[in-house]
């Protein structure tokens, strides 16, 4: 979702620290201001060694890179590629049809990218260099204007699914479709609680998706992880596994979920600047603590 600038002016700094949560904060790095186009970012993807990452900005550039790393930590990132995504008809992706939210990487690395207010789905070859639009599900076209499909994410057995970023009223659950064949199925719900909005998901290595939601308060951005065990298209189990303060961070919008070399579940996620100085562009960090260690806060 596009915050408008008198929105987004709103957001002032408060110093605020992270409440405890399940996860610990491991690193925040400012992305580089030089870069061309750079900002706006509201799609991650990470490697499954964490090196490299891709990320996409809702004005219709894809972004790959790598990290520097030091004890697990994130000290610096370089930008190493940047394409700007083009329509089917070959031609810049302009207007209401520029408007790219979510984006996953399937194992033959095609690359998945959603986009609201002209609802809908296109997936681009690993180069760039061809778009095919997915079907599209009656129902997208009942999602309201800059509120569609926000995020995108593949499960184990690659299977691309797909969350609105709002439900169209507070006591309805957010509907899940997966990409079945040639069409979009409503597989599950995911129970609502207010005020927090999906912006981001993944599938993380332990087959649990991972939900990033935000919310905005007027006086700052509030981020919240969610993490859902699934058995089959039924989920069985709901954990909140962070939760921020107040403007602790940016307006967080995209999540990447991969394992360390510890064994340890990682949530990358990146922040959404409107292209404005007065919000940060920033990749944020935490780990989830290993099966059985004992949690400290």
């Amino acid at each position: 979702m596009r915050l408008g600038p008198a929105v987004a002016l709103t957001a002032i700094l408060l110093g605020c620290t992270l409440h405890a949560d399940p996860a610990r904060f491991v690193s925040s790095r400012d992305l580089p201001r030089d870069v061309a186009g750079l900002g706006g970012l509201s799609g991650l993807e990470v490697s499954e060694d964490g090196a490299t990452f891709t990320a996409l900005s809702d004005r219709g550039m894809l972004f790959s890179g790598a990290f520097t790393r030091e004890d697990g930590a994130i000290t610096g990132m370089a930008i190493d590629r940047a394409t700007r995504l083009f329509g089917t008809g070959g031609g810049p992706l302009v207007g209401t049809r520029n408007d790219p939210e979510g984006l996953a990487i399937g194992s033959d690395g095609t690359i998945h990218i959603s986009f609201e207010n002209r609802h809908r789905v296109d997936a681009y070859d690993a180069a760039l260099s061809q778009v095919t639009p997915l079907p599209r599900a009656p129902e997208f076209l009942k999602l309201q204007p800059n509120s569609g499909l926000e995020a995108l994410a593949i499960d184990p057995q690659d299977r691309l699914y797909a969350i609105p970023e709002r439900s169209g009223h507070v006591k309805r659950p957010f509907p899940v479709w997966r990409l079945e064949g040639d069409t979009w199925q409503e597989v599950f719900d995911i129970p609502r609680r207010p005020p927090f909005l999906p912006v981001g998901a993944d599938f993380g290595p332990d087959g649990r998706l991972y939900l990033l939601e935000r919310h905005f308060s007027g006086l700052g951005f509030t981020s919240r992880v969610r993490a859902f065990t699934l058995d089959g298209d039924r989920i069985t189990a709901e954990e909140e596994v962070l939760k921020t303060r107040t403007w602790e961070y940016g307006n967080l919008e995209g999540l990447a979920v991969w394992q360390d070399d510890t064994g340890a579940i990682r949530l990358t996620m990146v922040a959404d600047d409107n292209f404005m100085d007065v919000l940060p562009s920033q990749i944020v960090e935490y780990v989830l603590p290993l099966a059985g260690a004992p949690q400290t806060h």
